[in-house]
Order: structure tokens, then sequence, then C-alpha cells
């Protein structure tokens, strides 16, 4: 390997389901093995994660995917161009309701997500205040809920107001009824539904479609003058993902996840079962087939943000700014290397 530009590092991270590839590296030396010494860093939400990481508190980070868009064109407020060189979740979070209000609306499994939107739509439209919230303005989370309302009604999805909470408050912000409702990634929505505070109603896989949820970030900047250590870097959390893959056993991996504070209930093949296999799965799934950043995902993202946020662009701009969310060299690096 060659040598690298910068061997301690600074790798940002949210408590959720999809941060995992990181911890699971740091844990199994598979940073040390490339020459890195990473010290992960637990941000409180993604607002002070994007901040650190555009002012340069860290090096890198397990980043929304749509952050890299809305840092292109200064939608941020920063404007610090940031690109990704690895995928580390696709479309998996899930809308829940409180239990109160999914019991009022008579809301069923089967329901379809069109229907709970019906329904919903229609408790909002007979004078009812209703409070959702998502992780970020920026986020899949964001542009589902939206998708969502908008299968029942697009104006209302235009105009409502939606709340930002990070990920580990929605449960709580749901208990002192700040809101009736959230999207966001696992285990959050299992967390509540075992406090007994909400339901999962419908998954984001049934409204949009399977873009890049989380990805691995750095500064263009940044990337640019680490080269090598950004290859190193990928081609640890690389071999992490796909261990992960592999592993037949889920005990050590549930047991990082409790360790680190992200799993905060007891589950097992004996207790609250299906939510373990639920984990479980998603764990197991965070990538479907590859984690090579996708430039398709981030026009879809720029199209959202085109549709939610009123941005004015062209397809040619998209098509360039698309491009500069994306590093494929330093992915394609990082799988040639003996190491992965």
């Amino acid at each position: 390997m060659s040598t690298l530009e910068k061997t301690q590092l600074q790798l940002g991270y949210i408590p959720l389901l999809d941060c995992l590839a990181l911890l699971w590296a740091k844990q199994r030396g598979f940073f040390e093995e490339v020459g890195l010494d990473v010290t992960l860093v637990k941000e409180a939400s993604w607002a002070s994660l994007r901040d650190r990481l555009a002012f340069g508190l860290l090096d890198a980070a397990h980043c929304l995917s749509a952050m890299l868009p809305a840092a292109a064109v200064g939608s941020d407020q920063i404007g610090t161009p940031l690109q990704t060189s690895l995928v580390l979740s696709e479309n998996r979070a899930f809308i829940s309701l409180s239990q109160k209000l999914t019991h009022q609306l008579k809301l069923q499994e089967n329901d379809i997500a069109q229907v709970t939107a019906q329904k919903v739509v229609h408790y909002i439209e007979q004078g009812h205040s209703l409070s959702l919230a998502h992780v970020f303005k920026h986020s899949i989370h964001h542009y589902c809920l939206r998708e969502w309302l908008a299968l029942a009604n697009p104006e209302l999805a235009q105009s409502i107001q939606l709340k930002t909470l990070p990920p580990p408050y929605m449960v709580e912000a749901l208990d002192k009824h700040v809101i009736d409702g959230f999207c966001v990634g696992e285990p959050w929505n299992t967390q509540g539904e075992l406090l007994g505070l909400s339901k999962m109603i419908c998954s984001s896989q049934n409204i949009i479609p399977p873009v890049a949820d989380k990805v691995l970030a750095v500064t263009q900047e940044w990337a640019e003058q680490h080269p090598q250590t950004l290859v190193a870097l990928t081609a640890a959390i690389m071999k992490a993902q796909q261990e992960l893959s592999e592993l037949e056993d889920f005990a050590p991996i549930l047991k990082l996840l409790v360790e680190f504070g992200i799993v905060r209930f007891h589950c097992s093949e004996e207790v609250h079962v299906d939510k373990y296999y639920m984990i479980q799965n998603i764990v197991r799934h965070l990538v479907k087939e590859s984690a090579l950043p996708k430039v398709e995902d981030f026009y879809w993202l720029f199209q959202q943000m085109q549709k939610w946020d009123d941005l004015q662009l062209g397809q040619t701009q998209i098509n360039a700014l698309g491009h500069k969310c994306i590093n494929l060299m330093a992915y394609e690096q990082a799988k040639q290397l003996n190491f992965v």
C-alpha cells in the first residue's frame, strides 16, 4: 500500500444500525491493518456532524447521502463540497406514529402506504393538528415523509411544516407529546414499539426508490489532500461490511450494538424474537448488492431538492454535480487491495 498522508483520524457517526461497519472495523482491527489509528466520535445530531466534518474537526463521517447534494449547491448554508467513496446503507427507514393515533385512525398492519397516508391526511383535513418529524432537512427521511403524504394530497405534502430531531430523541419527543410521528432509521422505531409508544405503519422502501441513505463522507479538499488515506479507510470499512454480511453468529454483532448504546432494549432468540430477527435482517442487508456509490442516487436526491426545497437546477447541472458527489477511484482502488 502506498504511503498514507495521515494516519490518525477522527471518524464521526450517529448511533444507528447503519454505522455498524465503522464500529466493526474498529473492533476487529481492520483500521490498524491498513495503518490507520481511528478514533470513533459519536455526534449528538446530524447538524453537528455535518458542521464538524465541513470545518475539519472530523476527517470522515457516517453521513446522510442527501447532505452531499445540499453541500454541492450551498443549501446547507456552508457550501463545503463533500464526496463519498462508499455506501453504508440503502433506503431502510420506517414511518412510525404514536400508538394512540394508530388506534384512533384504525390503521391496520396490512394497510399499504397510500392507505395509511389517506387516513392521516383525512385526519389533518378534518382540522386536527398533527406534528411529524424527520432527522434532517437534507435526508431521504424528509423526502420520504413528503412523498408519503403526497400519495394522498400533494398540496398538503408541500405545505405541511415538519420538525427536525436527532434520531435518538425521536421516541422521547413522542413520549412527551412534542410530536405524533416520525420517519427514522432503526433501531429507533423498534425502541418506540417496545416501549409501547409508537407503531411502525410503513416502510420507506414502499414509498421511495432504493437509493443510498448513509454514506462514508469526506470533504472534497480532504480527499484531494489524502487520497491514499481515503483508499485505506474505505478498504477497512469495506472489509467490515463483507464480514458482517457473511458472519453466521449474530451474537457478537448485537453485543457491539448494545455496548455502543445503539440497541437499548433486550431482544434475543427467546425474547422479542420478531424484533431480534428484524434487526438481524436489516444489519445483514444494509447494502443489498454493492456498496459502490451510484450517481443515479444523487440525481434522484437533486430532483427531490427541486421538488420539495425549491432548488432551481437544470439537468446538465444536476449531471455535473452528481458526479462530484462520488469518488469512484477511491472505491475501485480500495476494492482492488489484497486486504479486501
